[in-house]
């Protein structure tokens, strides 16, 4: 571009409104982050290829299609700053990317090219980030899921997946996502939680941190029930960190999530099928073959369908001291969850028979909620204590005390505490040589509500 052009298109921008210099510069994003794509191609997923050099080949192509661009004048600063932004959306994870890295970020919700939505401190706002377009986001969807050996497309048009790191990542596609695609992303934190964050975090008490820890040393089978995004998984990594160094342990989950620092873990993830159809993994397969590799604990992720089954079987053939997560808005509705859950097995057996198997397998349930300040909290840690007639009996051991009501910011002011019921089970975790402190079940009072 001459000088006189320069000078020119300099005059033309003073004319112009702010709002429309930001079109112009959305549109001349949007002309060179196409022109990239197409240019590199195949060479974008070239695994052959290191970071730093595929770097340096999106970076010559940006500025040779910069140079080609006179529509937008821009100043060296504003220069490098857009070759920046759209290396890290060819690169990286596209508009997202600093929302990745954001450690008070919990979720991002991707809902279409032009909606973004994350969660921070339990609390949804809208961001002012934006996607291309579809074509965009549908490349970025794809880009995560391939790099753990997944697919999506129009055959299979909604997936679960996972970052390096971790976190948890759910996308749907056209033609299943009207207005989409649509992107979930449950993020992990870097360092993952211990016992004492959560107690920091007001999830539990020390004293029914100290209780369950002494729960999984004693091999006691115990259930991590809630809602969606109540905190199960990170509950259940932090129970399984009290597992004993010297266990062997294999873990089975959809999409690898449980982050386990024991010497002797085995980890398993589920794979879908592939084109022809063939070739798919399920939860229960993977449940059935954990029984052959000697577990001395066996953790499920999650259990959803007919699983349910093969882990109350191995819960109740010498498989003490499993772990599992399970969708449920209370302790009593876990139980009858477990029921539907045996029944989709397509087994045909007695609701009584279910029944006892899960009177006889479960131990205890840890239910968490998230309350409406946004925070996650233990409100239920229940005994499942056996069979009366044809009806499971359980006793809450503690509770969260709701009737404390809530501050002048809406944050709950309650507390779990003691019932005062003894759990039943004292005696087998004396057994393995762990004591309950008589203290630990002293009763509390509980607030009335107003």
């Amino acid at each position: 571009m001459s000088l006189a052009d320069r000078v020119k298109a300099a005059k033309a921008e003073d004319e112009t409104t702010p709002t429309q210099r930001l079109e112009m510069r959305q549109d001349l994003r949007r002309r060179l982050h196409y022109k990239v794509v197409e240019g590199l191609g195949p060479t974008l997923y070239d695994q052959q290829m290191s970071d730093a050099e595929l770097k340096l080949r999106v970076m010559e192509m940006l500025e040779w299609a910069l140079d080609q661009e006179e529509s937008v004048p821009l100043a060296r600063v504003d220069r490098l700053q857009l070759l920046q932004e759209i290396a890290d959306d060819v690169l990286g994870y596209g508009p997202i990317d600093p929302f990745l890295s954001d450690a008070d970020i919990t979720e991002i919700m991707v809902n279409g090219p032009h909606s973004v939505w994350v969660e921070k401190a339990g609390r949804l706002s809208l961001t002012d980030v934006r996607f291309v377009d579809s074509t965009h986001l549908e490349r970025i969807i794809e880009k995560i899921v391939g790099q753990v050996g997944r697919r999506i497309d129009e055959s299979t048009p909604m997936v679960d997946a996972r970052l390096p790191d971790g976190s948890r990542v759910n996308a749907v596609i056209h033609p299943l996502a009207i207005g989409g695609p649509f992107l979930t992303i449950r993020k992990f934190a870097v360092d993952p939680f211990t016992s004492e964050d959560l107690v920091s975090n007001d999830t539990f008490s020390e004293q029914v941190a100290g209780f369950v820890r002494r729960c999984v040393q004693g091999r006691l089978n115990v259930i991590v029930s809630g809602s969606t995004g109540s905190g199960k998984t990170t509950l259940l990594n932090v129970l399984s960190s009290y597992i004993p160094d010297s266990d062997r342990i294999v873990t089975i989950e959809d999409a690898a999530e449980l982050r386990l620092n024991q010497r002797h873990v085995l980890s398993l993830e589920s794979r879908p099928s592939n084109l022809e159809g063939k070739g798919e993994v399920t939860i229960r397969d993977l449940m059935r073959n954990s029984l052959r590799m000697r577990p001395d604990r066996i953790v499920v992720g999650e259990a959803r369908g007919g699983e349910a089954l093969d882990m109350l079987q191995a819960m109740n053939t010498g498989h003490d001291g499993s772990l599992t997560t399970i969708h449920s808005n209370a302790p009593r509705d876990t139980l009858a969850r477990i029921e539907t859950m045996v029944l989709m097995s397509g087994m045909d057996l007695p609701i009584r028979a279910i029944r006892e198997q899960v009177a006889s397998a479960v131990d205890l349930i840890v239910h968490l909620r998230r309350l409406r300040d946004g925070t996650r909290r233990v409100t239920h840690v229940t005994e499942v204590v056996g069979m009366e007639g044809e009806i499971i009996t359980t006793q809450d051991l503690f509770l969260f005390d709701f009737g404390m009501g809530v501050d002048e910011n809406g944050m709950y002011l309650g507390r779990l505490k003691a019932t005062g019921i003894r759990p039943s089970f004292s005696d087998s975790l004396a057994n393995y040589g762990v004591q309950l402190p008589a203290d630990l079940f002293a009763p509390e009072p509980f607030a009335r509500r107003a």
